[in-house]
């Protein structure tokens, strides 16, 4: 019976093990954040617990009274339905992002496996009523806790591995010494410019950009490693930062000739610790170039223009709001796009693009300077904003089984989000805005996600909400702003968004995709 009792255990532990390392994967392997996060989530994680852990209760108290072989035979019936339970409601559900089996969780899988088996070996061989039921406690709780223990025994491996490879990827870098190299930073809109940078550049270069959201190290590692190629002219480099010093290693890895920078907001606060961390971090992206290199700065942005750049590089800047070198006027929307008027060095140069709202002509004007830079015409600049494709989850135009969707999903911001609600707000027909709020925004976060809310008024007639937990600052800045709380609706899953969505719409409508939290947020 005991060695049915160990198939158990580990049967009921498979679920949370996979929780525990797919929150520990949204946390980007790091700790600290890890803990931030079940601190955070502890109420909601009780609330789940609620259950196995009275299930557990009363086995800790038949385990008084019952004898040895009566308990384990308890227990062995108790962790079999906990497992069953747990592995059923496990194919039912549906994750905004699964957890990837990358080779590195592959071997945090074996780490997390040997510590459980050892602990439970041990505590079996003792053989006593008590460690029975404390058994079958670490099948439900332990792997959550084993999370740390694992990743203080993966982490000098991890480190290694991960270092060999930047060596490799710095090797290649080398052996491209004609490639033109460009980096990208900002709080928000790096992802965007780097694509509309790769649409224009592609134009007379042979470009590579990071794809998707490859601008940590290890994926910026991966694009050189497995897709830079000697025909490659151009490599356009999305460097993403939430630490000191994160955009400082960037530079020296890659380091590229010219560099942009964005924008700079309140964007990952609990992690820089403050505005003037982001503010000094971001701007290593101009301070750091060569001294024959070329910078580009979003002037509109106040930490930028108001920041002194500890360097003589020459740069320009753009803008829609203050005096620049890039400027544009006339914005016009329509369903299908954008029309506007570049102005440089009092030249007009007329552009339309399928995308939507000033940030994205703020980013298009941050390509157009890079292009420039590099000895394109106008004439291919113009065709290469006209042909782009709208960015996937930013802004972008869809048609989803009869109505029109602006899909924002990626990564809200709270210039992006403003954004966002003027477009909607342009828009015809009855406007619903879907979104989870925005996150990792520091002590700052309630104040913006309530001045979101109350942004919502004259722009939206509907509002749903999604997650009681994250959203109730935006609920709160609707009730003040005079929003009619009845075309509020507060929903805990996306697909309850959806299926109201449909119900309430129709497909003259504009329906407004704001922010998709990944799992570990979304609550």
């Amino acid at each position: 019976m005991r060695a049915v009792y160990f198939i158990v255990i580990m049967l009921a532990a498979l679920v949370p093990a996979k929780h525990a390392l797919h929150m520990f994967q949204q946390n980007r392997y790091e700790l600290e954040r890890f803990s931030s996060w079940v601190m955070d989530n502890i109420e909601g994680g009780a609330r789940r617990a609620i259950i196995p852990a009275a299930v557990i209760t009363v086995v800790a108290l038949a385990c008084m009274k019952l004898s040895v072989t009566n308990v384990l035979f308890f227990c062995i019936v108790i962790g079999a339905v906990l497992a069953a339970v747990l592995i059923l409601r496990e194919r039912k559900a549906v994750y905004i992002k699964p957890l990837v089996y990358s080779d590195r969780v592959k071997r945090q899988i074996l780490v997390l496996t040997v510590l459980y088996v050892l602990i439970q070996l041990w505590l079996l061989f003792r053989f006593r009523r008590f460690n029975l039921w404390l058994m079958l406690a670490l099948s439900y709780f332990g792997p959550w806790l084993l999370i740390y223990p694992m990743a203080l025994i993966t982490a000098p491996v991890e480190k290694r591995v991960n270092q060999s490879f930047v060596n490799d990827a710095k090797r290649i870098l080398r052996e491209h010494d004609d490639l033109i190299k460009i980096g990208i930073t900002g709080s928000y809109g790096k992802t965007t410019t780097k694509n509309i940078m790769y649409a224009l550049l592609s134009e007379q270069f042979n470009t590579l950009i990071t794809p998707a959201s490859y601008n940590t190290p290890m994926g910026i590692t991966r694009t050189i490693r497995e897709m830079l190629k000697p025909i490659h002219q151009v490599f356009v480099c999305e460097m993403g930062a939430d630490h000191t010093g994160d955009i400082t290693y960037l530079m020296e890895f890659v380091q590229p000739s010219i560099g942009a920078v964005t924008s700079i907001g309140p964007q990952h606060l609990s992690t820089f610790g403050s505005q003037e961390n982001i503010i000094k971090e971001k701007m290593q992206e101009i301070e750091l170039l060569p001294p024959d290199g070329f910078g580009v700065l979003n002037i509109d942005n106040e930490f930028i223009r108001n920041y002194e750049i500890q360097s003589p590089v020459e740069r320009v800047t753009y803008g829609l709001h203050n005096e620049a070198d890039y400027m544009a006027k006339d914005i016009t929307y329509s369903p299908s796009g954008m029309k506007f008027t570049v102005l440089y060095h009092g030249e007009e140069h007329p552009m339309e693009t399928h995308l939507l709202g000033e940030l994205n002509v703020l980013n298009i004007l941050c390509s157009i300077a890079v292009a420039r830079r590099l000895g394109i015409e106008w004439e291919a600049i113009r065709r290469g904003v006209r042909q782009m494709k709208q960015v996937e989850h930013r802004l972008e135009q869809r048609i989803i089984n009869g109505r029109m969707f602006i899909d924002d999903a990626f990564n809200s911001n709270p210039s992006g989000s403003a954004m966002a609600l003027d477009v909607l707000a342009m828009m015809p027909g009855r406007r619903v805005i879907v979104t989870p709020g925005m996150i990792e925004l520091g002590e700052q976060q309630d104040e913006i996600n309530r001045e979101f809310g109350a942004r919502m008024k004259d722009r939206a007639d509907d509002v749903i909400l999604v997650g009681e937990h994250q959203t109730k600052a935006i609920y709160e800045g609707l009730k003040l702003s005079g929003f009619d709380m009845d075309h509020v609706s507060v929903v805990d899953k996306v697909t309850e968004a959806f299926d109201i969505v449909y119900r309430i719409t129709t497909p003259a409508d504009t329906i407004l995709l704001e922010n998709d939290l990944p799992d570990a947020f979304n609550r």
